[in-house]
Formats: C-alpha cells, sequence, structure tokens
C-alpha cells in the first residue's frame, strides 16, 4: 500500500499539480509522460516496474467506480526490464566478519542484531522471511528451522549451531515478554513483532556503517547475494546454492556464475591479433 500510494500520489501531482482532480480529463499523454519522467528518476527497472503496476492498478479501479471512462490502464507503457542483465553486488568473507563483529551482544540490541544477521549470512533468508520466523518455526531436537516464503511456501533447513545458539541468546536474555509467537521483536515499546522487511534492512545498514563497510547495496538482499557467491567461491554448485536459497527455479540461481571468474576465464576467447 505504501509503495502503491506513494507512486500514485507523484502521478496525481504530476498531472494536476495542486488543482482538483478530475481523473475523467485523464488521457494517454498524461500517462506517458508521467511514466518517461518517473522512469529516469528511479534508474532501477524494478523500482519503475513497481510504479507502473501501481499505475495500472489505479487506472483500472477509477475505471471501475466511474470516474475514468475510457480503458487508460492499456496506456502505460512498459519499462525495459531485461532479465539477468546484471550481476549480484556482494562483499567479500572478511567484510561478513567485520559485520558480525560490529554487534556488542553484551546488550539487547547486539543480541537481537547479531542473530538477525546471523540468519542472512548463514542461510541467506530474505528480509520477510526473517520478520515471519516464529518461535515454533525452531525445532531445538532436530535442529532445524522452518522458513516461511513467498506465496505460503515453506521449506525446512538444517539450523547451524552459531545460528541456534545466537537465537538462544537472544530469547533467553533480550526478547521481551510479549504475546506475539515472531521470534524477533521491537526494542521500543510498544513490544510488538519488527515492523516489515525494511526493520531488518535498516539492521543491516546500521551493521555496515559501524564496521566501516562502503556496500554496492545497503540492504538485507546484500546478504544473500553474498553467501551464495561464498559458496562458490568454495565449489558449492548451483543446484546446492538453489537448495540453499529455495529458489524454485534453478535458473534463477545462474546469475552466480557470472561471479564464477575463474570458471568464466576458460570460456574466455584469446584476443584477435595477440595479447592486448
Amino acid at each position: 500500500v505504501g509503495l502503491y500510494g506513494n507512486a500514485i500520489g507523484r502521478f496525481l501531482e504530476h498531472a494536476f499539480g495542486e488543482g482538483e482532480v478530475r481523473l475523467g480529463e485523464l488521457d494517454a499523454a498524461d500517462i506517458v509522460r508521467f511514466v518517461q519522467a518517473e522512469a529516469v528518476r528511479l534508474h532501477h527497472s524494478k523500482r519503475a516496474k513497481v510504479m507502473t503496476t501501481a499505475l495500472r492498478a489505479f487506472l483500472q479501479y477509477g475505471r471501475y467506480r466511474g470516474d475514468i471512462h475510457a480503458d487508460l490502464h492499456a496506456c502505460v507503457p512498459t519499462v525495459a526490464n531485461w532479465s539477468m542483465a546484471g550481476i549480484p553486488r556482494t562483499i567479500s568473507t572478511s567484510q561478513v566478519e567485520r559485520l558480525l563483529v560490529s554487534c556488542d551482544q553484551r546488550n539487547t540490541t547486539g543480541r537481537r542484531d547479531y542473530a538477525i544477521l546471523l540468519l542472512l549470512v548463514r542461510l541467506g533468508l530474505r528480509a520477510s522471511e526473517v520478520v515471519e520466523l516464529r518461535l515454533d518455526d525452531l525445532d531445538w531436537d532436530e535442529a532445524s528451522i522452518r522458513i516461511r516464503g513467498p506465496a505460503q511456501r515453506c521449506d525446512s533447513l538444517p539450523l547451524p549451531s552459531d545460528v541456534g545458539a545466537a537465537l538462544v541468546a537472544y530469547l533467553r536474555d533480550g526478547r521481551p515478554a510479549c504475546p506475539a509467537r515472531n521470534v524477533l521483536l521491537r526494542l521500543r515499546a510498544p513490544r510488538r513483532p519488527l515492523s516489515g522487511p525494511s526493520a531488518v534492512s535498516c539492521v543491516v545498514c546500521r551493521a555496515l556503517r559501524r564496521a566501516g563497510i562502503d556496500a554496492p547495496l545497503k540492504g538485507a538482499h546484500l546478504l544473500r547475494h553474498s553467501l551464495a557467491t561464498q559458496m562458490l567461491g568454495n565449489g558449492a554448485s548451483l543446484g546446492e546454492i538453489a537448495e540453499i536459497l529455495r529458489h524454485r527455479n534453478v535458473e534463477t540461481t545462474t546469475i552466480y556464475a557470472k561471479v564464477d571468474l575463474a570458471a568464466l576465464r576458460k570460456l574466455a576467447l584469446p584476443w584477435p591479433g595477440g595479447a592486448q
């Protein structure tokens, strides 16, 4: 709702300024001009895709309510987004260790943040999966953890000993009393679960700042990419990485082949005319 509302607010401001909003006066040119301007401002193709999706939904809803008479949602241009066009942006193994050391485990904040970072670093969890982790998902007898992924999908992974120890330290001496079953909670009142994936990304961002690491990304997904790259460097196959990251389609994991420089060197053809 927040993402869509922000995009639609900018669209209405672009189309009507501070004047009265008259959806019935919109035309295709208004929509195309807005998308072109926003695509340049947003830079990232995924953000632009969210913007166009929000705009289509809004225009369809306006037509449903009778405020818009033409089928304007079909006028929203598609922003170019080539699959596998980029490369995963990561930090090195030594930087990951610096990140973990930056947490002061002598206090409640440090114990919670250390547990969050280990879940990201060792298991490659998504930020949303960290937020959704419940007490019932921790099976101490079997040393396993249940992950609640996208589309209500649940997967079980082995629980590494260091991750388990960090969670125990937080649960015993850090987690405040709360009726919610979520493992990780806010540190300040009101006592309740983390507000969303952005809260986990903020933990990562603060840790990067404490450790003095100038990372290419500042959010939680940085550590997921870093885990996959580290596994690849240690000889893991793409299939094994896909199993840990819980990719439904193994082809999603093939983007990490771009960072396997040792394997790519074997495929490189010699430069015509000799070395340059």
